[in-house]
């Protein structure tokens, strides 16, 4: 069990500057709360694709993966960012076919992609946005709902924001810093 989970919306797909390494940032819809989730650019890619609506000249793997289970009549009804074990983030997909319920374990890249495709909502577990979750700095050093920002968390990561650059074509703002 994964205790609760929190709605997510895929906020865009960027790149370390300096290192070459690509990054999904994940948005909490209830409050300005954001996740970041390093990627491979295989993932990295058809994300971004999809996010673009763009259509690959031949079916990518997630849009194969996702025919094959609609063929199948399996629905994906949810991804889950479930866990984040030894500085690794772990998934679920929950598909349901034939009225059954069917969890599938998943690299969150892998969960997120197909999530893009299918249109399924995305989670991420509350334990998980406590742990690796970022929220801005609105300038006062104090959220009023959460208490007091952590300012050593949020140097580090206004260093990891500067290094970034969108993934082109996905979205160009810069607002809403993610934190590794």
């Amino acid at each position: 069990m994964v205790g609760r989970l929190i709605e997510m919306s895929v906020e865009s797909v960027r790149v370390h500057m300096l290192s070459t390494q690509h990054v999904v940032i994940l948005r909490e819809l209830e409050r300005d709360r954001y996740l970041p989730i390093w990627i491979g650019p295989w993932e990295a890619s058809a994300i971004a694709m999809k996010l673009q609506g763009q259509t690959p000249e031949r079916p990518l793997t997630h849009d194969l993966f996702a025919t094959v289970l609609d063929v199948l009549g399996a629905t994906v009804r949810e991804v889950i960012i479930a866990d984040l074990a030894d500085e690794t983030f772990h998934a679920r997909v929950m598909l349901e076919t034939g009225g059954r319920p069917i969890e599938v374990d998943s690299r969150p890249s892998d969960a997120l992609a197909l999530a893009v495709r299918t249109g399924a909502r995305i989670f991420a577990a509350e334990a998980v946005l406590d742990r690796a979750g970022v929220e801005p700095d609105h300038g006062k050093g104090e959220d009023r709902e959460a208490g007091p920002i952590d300012e050593s968390k949020l140097s580090v990561f206004r260093d990891f924001v500067n290094s970034l650059d969108v993934e082109p074509g996905t979205d160009d703002r810069r607002e809403g810093p993610p934190r590794d």
